[in-house]
């Protein structure tokens, strides 16, 4: 497997934990981070005995503080640093096709790129307390790379307020505008977190598969259009051996055996 200085990429049973490892730094992302971090997803992504990803930043006090201002070289060339930045939409397009569900764990603040990260995941439980906010624009900044994730699950005022305005606020009130699915006491976090993880993570890896596809790619579509396509998936679903096995061990009251297919 491959070795990582940035991250640390780990597999429990059939559950991939991917850990942003530069607590001294924040969890800041630099562009070792990044490319990393999109060689560790499609790692996971070819993993075919994996059913979940959990991704969480590294000690108790930052998920990811964003870019890491100080960690991008610049180089003279203009088309060299453009290609620079190409590597956050890069990592954002292999997670959203990615096979199989992401839930982030927020352990900390989240800010910037961070949020970014966190919304580019399917799934978010944070802790309380933590601070959250896109405030790029007091340094002169745009959040460009992440308005569009965070666009597709926010009300547009809030959108505006939150990156003209450029203000922090609590993971509280993320949830309040669906930033991320819950809130939960540093006490309970991790048991929160790992929850959620085994339920997902104990379904079909197959029809997570298939039905994780479905909510990424009907987006967008017309109404029409969206369910003649859900129809064909629906025909595949229930043609599938996992769709026989989960009705038949309904019916006998007893745990699936889930083949992935």
């Amino acid at each position: 497997m491959t070795q990582f200085e940035t991250i640390l990429y780990e597999k429990d049973a059939n559950i991939i934990r991917i850990t942003l490892n530069r607590p001294e730094k924040r969890n800041a992302m630099s562009s070792q981070m990044l490319e990393e971090l999109t060689v560790a997803f499609e790692t996971a992504d070819r993993d075919s005995d994996a059913a979940c990803v959990v991704l969480r930043g590294a000690g108790d006090k930052a998920f990811c503080a964003g870019a890491d201002l100080g960690g991008f070289a610049q180089s003279d060339s203009f088309y060299e640093n453009y290609e620079n930045r190409g590597l956050f939409p890069k990592l954002f397009m292999v997670m959203e096709k990615l096979s199989k569900p992401t839930l982030a764990a927020v352990n900390g603040h989240c800010v910037a790129g961070g949020m970014g990260l966190m919304m580019a995941c399917d799934l978010a439980i944070a802790k309380a307390g933590c601070k959250m906010g896109t405030p790029e624009i007091a340094r002169g900044l745009f959040p460009f790379m992440i308005s569009t994730l965070i666009g597709r699950a926010v009300p547009r005022r809030r959108i505006f307020e939150m990156m003209l305005v450029g203000e922090t606020f609590s993971s509280e009130t993320a949830e309040e505008w669906n930033l991320v699915n819950k809130t939960v006491s540093a006490e309970e976090f991790d048991e929160a977190v790992e929850s959620w993880a085994k339920k997902v993570s104990g379904y079909s890896p197959a029809v997570l598969r298939l039905g994780r596809r479905a909510l990424v790619q009907q987006e967008g579509m017309s109404l029409e259009g969206a369910l003649s396509y859900l129809q064909g998936l629906l025909s595949v679903n229930v043609m599938m051996e996992d769709a026989g096995e989960g009705i038949a061990a309904f019916f006998q009251k007893r745990e699936p055996e889930w083949k992935g297919k």
